[in-house]
C-alpha cells in the first residue's frame, strides 16, 4: 500500500465532501479539482476571469502547501462549462505558468463538461512532481 499524505491549507477552499485537497504519494503530489470559490467565504467569484484567477490562485496555495509549485506541474486536467472559454482561459493559464517557454509545458487535457459543481464556469485539477524528489 503507498504512502498517502494529506495537503490541505486555509489559503484554498477546504474540501466538502470526501476528498482531500490534494494527496502526495511518493514523488507525486494529485491536486483535487479547484474551482474559482473563495476560500474566506465559499463562494464562486463572479464571471469567468475572476473565477479563473482564483482557480489558479486555490491550485497554487495548495502546491505551496505540498512544497510544490506551478513549475512542478506535470498533468493537468481543465473542465470548462462552455468550450468557447477555452482561449480566454488558456491566456490566464498561459500567464500563471512561471518559466513559459523556458521549461516543458505540462501535458493537459481540457473539455467541456455538462455541468460543473455549484455552477462554476472552469475547474482545474494537476498532478506535479515533488521537487528535488
Amino acid at each position: 500500500m503507498p504512502n498517502k499524505i494529506k495537503i490541505a491549507t486555509n489559503a484554498a477552499p477546504p474540501a466538502t465532501g470526501t476528498y482531500s485537497q490534494a494527496i502526495r504519494t511518493g514523488d507525486l503530489v494529485f491536486v483535487t479539482g479547484q474551482t474559482g470559490r473563495d476560500p474566506d467565504t465559499g463562494k464562486l467569484e463572479e464571471g469567468l476571469e475572476a473565477q479563473a484567477r482564483r482557480m489558479l490562485s486555490n491550485v497554487a496555495a495548495i502546491l505551496n502547501a505540498a512544497g510544490c509549485s506551478p513549475a512542478d506541474i506535470v498533468k493537468v486536467t481543465l473542465l470548462l462549462a462552455d468550450i468557447k472559454d477555452f482561449k480566454a482561459v488558456d491566456q490566464l493559464y498561459s500567464a500563471w505558468l512561471p518559466g513559459l517557454g523556458v521549461t516543458p509545458l505540462p501535458a493537459r487535457t481540457a473539455f467541456a463538461a455538462a455541468s460543473l459543481p455549484a455552477g462554476a464556469l472552469v475547474m482545474l485539477d494537476v498532478v506535479a512532481a515533488y521537487p528535488n524528489a
